[in-house]
């Protein structure tokens, strides 16, 4: 391989006691090419070119060396056609490199063979169905395997390697898994995929690496797997009935323990229980409200709020729930009967007034608050799009998201008079997110079916 060094003179020069001629300001030396690119030492560089943008290096593989079959593995030398590949690969001086290389398509000499012709693959440069070279391509899941795709993709960037997340994610999930070791200790635990569907993880509890995981909690399931993979010792588990039973009939020598964040969690659990079901023994312990004593402001707006709906609502499910708690009945028992979710229950049965129930956390203070009139004012001149609402926002020092800007002018998008509208741009997070391409007259809303938590009761 030819390498060119800076030579400033024309003129033939002396240099070590050897004459040096010099050609236009460059210098011509010779560079063995197995220590720069030893990738291409299996095949013949034709030539090279540098620009500010990219190293293109132009080779091809040596006629006359047999290739192995990519189906039955024989040997063949029998030259069908050539074609180029175009390969990349990792970068040269800080430019990325890339590496067109000339291959041989071979005749399969083995007659029994189904390929007819084949590709040649050259030995740390060619993968096929690829067009990256190995050394790039392990690159590329290294970096997807610390940083995942976004971060990747950007870490990949910076080194001159352009790829998207998705295709560094493609990458990664290719990946073969490390071999699966039993761990001494094993930790199983569930997790909600969504509302109501849960999982089953299982972790090793030493390095805390996950080892495997399915949908469902199924105590056949956990003894199956245990059964495969013998040598558990200890088994530290949720408090779930069904992980007890499948590592009882799984791996029988095992310790069951429990960790620490399900110790209090059961503990939490059991105090509220009891809590709630002597929850009317509190009230004799309370001491005696004096007649000066100022009203609290619930009991002063506890009319306003009954003549709601809602709070009609919250009131029949508070008295409902608190007679079922002090009967002795546990909240999953009382979720069951009146058809509503076990929070629920468990929400109306610490409460001590109906009014305690309905409350709802104080929103946080948003960067858009200083703001609020010019979505409005903006609307009613014509401007309709949350994109352009929010560069103008930003063009006047407003540093909010554009998801906010855009759940702020939902309110207007959906037709509601301006006093609605105004509070729920001061409460963006309760309003329907739309897409702010939408434009046009208001669109009828559709009610949400009523579920289990709004049936009446008795």
């Amino acid at each position: 391989m030819w390498l060119w060094q800076d030579f400033r003179s024309r003129r033939s020069s002396q240099r070590d006691g050897r004459p040096v001629r010099g050609v236009g300001s460059l210098q011509l030396c010779s560079v063995e090419i197995a220590s720069l690119l030893p990738q291409l030492v299996n095949v013949l560089v034709v030539s090279a070119d540098v620009s500010d943008a990219v190293v293109t290096v132009r080779a091809r593989t040596r006629s006359g060396v047999p290739a192995g079959c990519t189906g039955c593995g024989q040997l063949s030398a029998w030259c069908h056609s050539r074609y180029v590949r175009h390969l990349a690969d990792v970068t040269l001086g800080g430019r990325p490199l890339r590496i067109e290389l000339s291959v041989r398509r071979l005749y399969c000499e083995n007659p029994t063979c189904p390929k007819a012709t084949f590709a040649e693959q050259v030995p740390g440069l060619t993968v096929r169905h690829q067009r990256r070279t190995p050394q790039l391509q392990r690159l590329v899941e290294a970096v997807g395997v610390v940083l995942a795709g976004r971060g990747g993709a950007r870490m990949l960037r910076i080194l001159n390697v352009t790829l998207s997340r998705c295709t560094v994610l493609s990458h990664l999930m290719r990946v073969p898994l490390p071999p699966l070791e039993t761990p001494r200790v094993l930790g199983v635990d569930d997790f909600a995929l969504y509302a109501g569907t849960y999982g089953t993880l299982l972790a090793d509890a030493t390095t805390r690496l996950p080892l495997t995981l399915w949908e469902g909690r199924d105590a056949e399931q956990l003894n199956h797997w245990l059964r495969e993979h013998p040598g558990v010792e200890v088994a530290c588990r949720d408090g779930l009935l069904t992980y007890r039973q499948g590592i009882t009939a799984g791996a029988p020598d095992a310790v069951q323990v429990s960790d620490r964040f399900h110790l209090w969690q059961g503990l939490s659990r059991r105090v509220q229980d009891i809590a709630s079901a002597h929850r009317g023994c509190l009230a004799a312990v309370l001491p005696p409200v004096s007649e000066t004593d100022p009203a609290p402001v619930e009991e002063t707006a506890e009319n306003t709020a009954a003549d709601t709906r809602a709070g009609r609502h919250a009131r029949r499910l508070f008295e409902a729930v608190h007679a079922l708690t002090r009967a002795g009945r546990s909240h999953s028992s009382v979720a069951r009967e009146l058809g509503l979710d076990r929070r629920t229950v468990r929400k109306y049965a610490r409460a001590r007034t109906w009014q305690e129930a309905m409350r709802r956390p104080p929103r946080k203070p948003s960067t858009l608050d200083p703001y609020l009139d010019y979505p409005q004012q903006r609307w009613d001149e014509g401007q309709h799009s949350a994109k352009i609402l929010h560069e103008e926002l930003r063009t006047k020092g407003c540093l909010g998201h554009y998801q906010r800007v855009k759940m702020a002018v939902a309110p207007l998008r959906r037709g509601l008079p301006p006093g609605r509208a105004t509070r729920a741009i001061a409460l963006p997070t309760r309003s329907r997110p739309l897409d702010h391409h939408t434009s046009g007259p208001p669109q009828p809303t559709h009610q949400r079916p009523p579920g289990p938590a709004s049936r009446s009761l008795p």
